[in-house]
């Protein structure tokens, strides 16, 4: 079917891990072949800066000899191991047209590609999704070698090659992620005036990212989308859920501020109130 030429066309790109899940993949599949100490691992090769964030899952995979026994089926049952967000495939269906706006919606993440469309499945097309893959040996099935991994700068370069694939302006990018390893894609993202959505805590992207919405429901991400691109006050969002089902009940607004409090020395109050106390300029 013909695209209607006056829709406007945007790609929306979203990390996996505790973003469209509940779940780390690494600490699912390591539950379900019985190894221990996955976060230590990973803790690990973070401090030696090893491997780039995000990749040391496939690092493992690869080189430590106890997860050296996974095989491609052991990651697509953890896949299906994987708790999902809510209504992940009705956000595909809404995002298909609002008000003359459609988003192709894609998944870009360092875990297995295997894992990723298992828990996936029947809800995002497989070719939507691009994780990181690896080769196989024939005849053990081992993994013989890493084709890609989607970390870091592996994000932005599929980001652009999907940008570029659809024909998307440069500005019509959104980009939703939850931790460290997005930090490169939204600085990217946001060079190209796009919009970027964190959907955690974590300071390293809250303060890239553009919005953040925190939610057990991943339809949470339509909100910063209906205001910042389709241009709809909250009267009109609550309508638009409304109409779909759903009450948006805790929509709360608000900027914290991150203090830490400890106790000062004398030197140091007598230097502020000095500081204080003196005449300005």
């Amino acid at each position: 079917m013909a695209k209607d030429p006056r829709t406007k066309e945007y790609l929306l790109l979203s990390d996996f891990d505790q973003t469209l899940s509940f779940n780390d993949s690494g600490i699912v599949l390591s539950e379900s072949i019985g190894v221990e100490g996955f976060p230590e691992r990973i803790h690990g090769l973070s401090e030696i800066h090893l491997v780039q964030q995000g990749g040391e899952l496939s690092y493992l995979l690869l080189h430590d000899p106890e997860y050296r026994r996974v095989r491609r089926e052991h990651l697509v049952e953890a896949g299906k191991q994987i708790r999902l967000k809510e209504n992940i495939k009705l956000l595909s269906e809404l995002l298909q047209d609002i008000e003359g706006h459609r988003f192709s919606f894609y998944v870009v993440s360092a875990a297995p590609q295997e894992v990723i469309q298992s828990a996936l499945e029947g809800v995002i097309p497989a070719d939507h999704i691009h994780g990181t893959r690896f080769r196989y040996d024939p005849e053990t099935g081992e993994i013989a070698s890493i084709i890609n991994v989607n970390a870091g700068y592996g994000k932005v370069a599929v980001l652009d090659q999907l940008r570029e694939s659809l024909a998307i302006a440069q500005d019509r990018v959104v980009y939703v992620g939850d931790g460290s390893s997005d930090v490169h894609v939204m600085l990217h993202v946001n060079r190209l005036e796009g919009l970027t959505i964190a959907v955690s805590e974590n300071k390293y992207i809250t303060q890239i990212a553009r919005r953040t919405i925190l939610s057990d429901d991943a339809l949470s991400v339509l909100v910063p989308i209906l205001e910042e691109i389709v241009g709809w006050n909250p009267a009109r969002i609550h309508a638009f859920f409304e109409a779909h089902g759903f009450l948006l009940r805790d929509w709360e607004r608000v900027r914290t501020d991150l203090v830490t409090i400890c106790r000062a020395t004398e030197p140091e109050v007598e230097q502020v109130m000095t500081a204080a106390q003196a005449p300005p300029g």
